[in-house]
This record gives C-alpha cells, structure tokens and sequence, in this order.
C-alpha cells in the first residue's frame, strides 16, 4: 500500500488531506468495477476500489435470481453468486479498498512530463481522503428513473415505489411494500419483480407498457409473467395515480401511435402499491463534474474504441458508460476497460496517446435508421473494433450497414433485433481504413428494415 503524504487542498488550507498514489482509481464496486480493477491489476497496475457502500457486488447483491454467469462462466447463477467470485478473487490480490466511501470530486493536474494525474477526493468515516491515478476508471452504474420524470399525474401518497428499491426492500431488508401491486413498464426489473411479488404473496394486478411490445428480455417474458399467469398489457399506461395517505388506485389507459392516451379508454384498476420500471439512467455526475462528454443517446460517455473518454486517463465501462441487458456484457466490457487503463498508466499517458491514435485517425461513428445509438462514439485507432448498438423498435428482418462518404463499406445479414437485445459486431481494420482513404471524418452505422417478400 502506498504511504500516506500531505496534501493541501488549497493554499490556505489548515488542515492536509492524506493522500494515496496508485496508477488505477476505479469508481464503484459492482461488476463492473471488480472486472476492471481485476483486468488492470493482472496487467501489473497498482489498483484502488472506491466503493460507497460497505461491500462489494453492487445492485447483484439484491439480484437473488438465477440467469447469471451462462457465458462467462458456463453456468447459470444468482446475483450475488456472480458477484461472490469476483469479491473473491479481488480479495486475494493486492487491490486497495476503500467501502463505505463516498467520491465527492475528480480533479486532473499535469504535474510534470506532460503525465495527466487524477485526483479522486473522496469521504469516508475516517474523514477525507485523496487518491492520485494516471488512470481513473468509472464504474458507478445506473440509477432508476422515478415518477417525477415521466410525469404521471395524481396525488402523492405512500405506495409508489421504483421496482429495484422494493427488490431491495424485500431481498435485503425482508420488508413487504405492499398487499397488491401495479407494475408500469416492463423492463426486466419490473418483469423479475412481477415474479418476486407473487411469490412474496403479493398480487399483482397487472403489467402495463407504453409501448407496443415488452421492453424485457423475451425469457424473463416467459419465466416472470407468462408461467405465473401475471397478465402483460401493451399500449397501456398509468395516467393517474388515486389515493391519500396510500396508494389505493391507478387508472390506466390505452395510448395511440403517437404514445397518447386515448380518450374514453380509461379504467381504473385498485392496488395499495405501485412499481415504476421506466428505464435506467447512467450515473454521471462525476463524470460531468470532471469534464467528461456525455452521448445524448446512451447520457453515458463519449468513449473511444479503448472506452477512454474525452478527457485523457479516465474511461468508462459497464451501466455508467450504457445501460446493458446482461452482467455478463458488463464484465467482459469492464475487463478491457481495465486493460486499456493499466496499459495507458503503466506505459505514461502522454506517449500510449500518441501510439494508440496513429496518424491522423479520428472519426466519429453516429447512428442512423432504427439504431437507437452506437459504441464507440469515436475512433482513434486503425483496429479490429467492437461497436455496440439497440434498435429503436423490433424488427423482423434489418441489415446493419457502415457507410462513409456515403459510400457502402460492409453490409451485415439479414435478421430481427430486438431493443430488450444489446448488439454487436466487429467493425474490422480495413473498413477503419479504407474510410480514411476516403477523407471521410465519420462512420455512419445504419440499420434498416428490410421488405420481407
């Protein structure tokens, strides 16, 4: 462990603040975070986990159903079965922990040699603390979106809740919400948590979705509603919530094709609670506050192929950076995120900068048609590159195509996608290549549905 030195915030400072040097400071100790900071020390960086609560594994530890760890590691487990391996594995290396903190700021200085430096403040009950990085790795995941941001009408009473904070009642603090739930959205959370309810003994009356087909994955469809008979309704939503001093009704209507609800379809539907499964929102505040720029498709970070962001040693992986279906995904993500900042700490940032980028290769990649986003937002480097993407809406048959000048460089086969569904595929070096032999600055990453005859 490094020494502690004296530091002072300010030149007026009174006090100092200790202060740690490590060469990766990664942000968040769920998945995302472990694999990163697992990735980076096996490279042979000095790593630091910051972490605000008091243990590791994040939002796997209230994730107590099986349907985890199928590809990375062959077998299907529970959430924090998942995370217990990589909290094992973090306990026998050398990684530094610091739980029950809370990261207050990151601040980047170049002190000597042109060498970025990051300084991660940080709050503890053993007072403030400073970590110095080259790198800085943020893995804070996702929040819920609530009522106030989808704007349902109504009264305000007890009884509505987000549905990861009543997993989180029921699976960790052994409380019960409620007697007969509502759900509005079918995320996967919602979809689990229709499941768990009923087994808790709690009825649920219903799943209702804005949109005109499920947002969740197609299996937990199957395994969460359809097998305990919980009824799923499409085009349908909350648009107002009734009750005093507990929830005691919602009612609910069909919406058009412009996602308004129809007048003279409305229904009221009784329930003393209500669970919101509207959608995730990265986490980054911090990553505003230090100067990072966000994509206003995913709210998560501009990266690069490597997921460094804008702002030279801080990258970015997992829920933080978009938001995923699978933990598996977060963890094979997180893993070269790690790789890539021990590899630009250990090297000297100044200098991967340069060899990484190449001559003159920066292209932005944006998306067209039916895709939701892409990932990377650019490209610095003339190499095999993995681009991430959603669909807008479901497709029976759609061809993703790279185009660059306008010009047709690849073209994918024909198949459905789904938006419960990340995807992905390798953008190979030649196509990177050829759109600079181009003069072209951008990558177009189209996906088009087809005419099916």
């Amino acid at each position: 462990m490094a020494e502690f030195k004296s530091s002072a915030t300010d030149s007026g400072a009174v006090e100092s603040v200790p202060t740690q040097a490590f060469d990766v400071v990664v942000i968040g100790g769920g998945p995302a975070g472990m694999a990163a900071a697992l990735s980076a020390n096996k490279a042979g960086a000095r790593v630091a986990i910051v972490e605000r609560e008091q243990n590791l594994g994040g939002i796997l530890r209230q994730c107590i159903h099986p349907g985890f760890g199928l590809s990375h590691f062959k077998q299907e487990l529970t959430g924090p079965e998942y995370a217990q391996r990589f909290i094992d594995q973090v306990r026998e290396t050398d990684i530094t922990l610091f739980l029950d903190s809370m990261v207050i700021g990151i601040d980047s200085g170049k002190p000597a040699k042109d060498t970025t430096v990051h300084t991660v403040t940080l709050m503890s009950p053993a007072g403030m603390l400073q970590l110095t990085g080259r790198t800085v790795v943020l893995a804070m995941g996702c929040r819920e979106r609530t009522r106030s941001e989808i704007k349902i009408p109504g009264s305000r009473p007890a009884g509505m809740f987000t549905a990861g904070l009543a997993q989180r009642y029921i699976n960790i603090e052994n409380l019960k919400p409620g007697s007969r739930a509502v759900i509005l959205g079918s995320g996967d959370i919602g979809l689990i948590m229709a499941r768990r309810c009923t087994l808790e003994g709690i009825s649920v009356e219903g799943v209702y979705e804005l949109m005109p087909y499920a947002n969740g994955l197609r299996r937990n469809v199957k395994n969460c509603l359809d097998d305990f008979g919980i009824p799923l309704h499409l085009s349908t939503t909350v648009t107002r919530v009734i009750g005093h001093d507990r929830v005691e009704a919602v009612e609910v209507s069909q919406v058009d094709e412009r996602l308004a609800p129809i007048s003279g379809t409305e229904r009221i539907v009784p329930c003393d609670t209500l669970l919101l499964s509207v959608g995730l929102i990265p986490e980054n505040e911090l990553s505003v506050a230090a100067g990072v720029e966000l994509d206003p498709r995913t709210r998560g970070a501009v990266v690069d192929q490597s997921l460094q962001t804008g702002v030279p040693g801080i990258f970015a992986c997992g829920n933080v950076l978009h938001v995923h279906d699978l933990a598996d995904n977060v963890t094979t993500e997180s893993e070269r995120a790690g790789a890539a900042a021990a590899a630009y700490a250990l090297v000297c940032g100044a200098v991967a900068d340069a060899d990484a980028a190449g001559p003159g290769c920066q292209l932005t990649v944006s998306p067209v048609g039916i895709a939701g986003y892409a990932l990377p937002g650019r490209i610095t480097a003339v190499a095999l590159t993995k681009l991430n993407f959603r669909v807008c809406r479901p497709v029976n048959a759609a061809c993703v195509r790279i185009l660059a000048d306008g010009k047709e460089l690849f073209a994918g086969k024909v198949r459905a996608f789904k938006p419960s569904v990340m995807e992905s595929f390798p953008l190979p070096a030649k196509v990177i290549q050829r759109t600079l032999d181009l003069g072209a600055s951008e990558i177009v990453l189209s996906v088009d549905p087809v005419e099916e005859a």
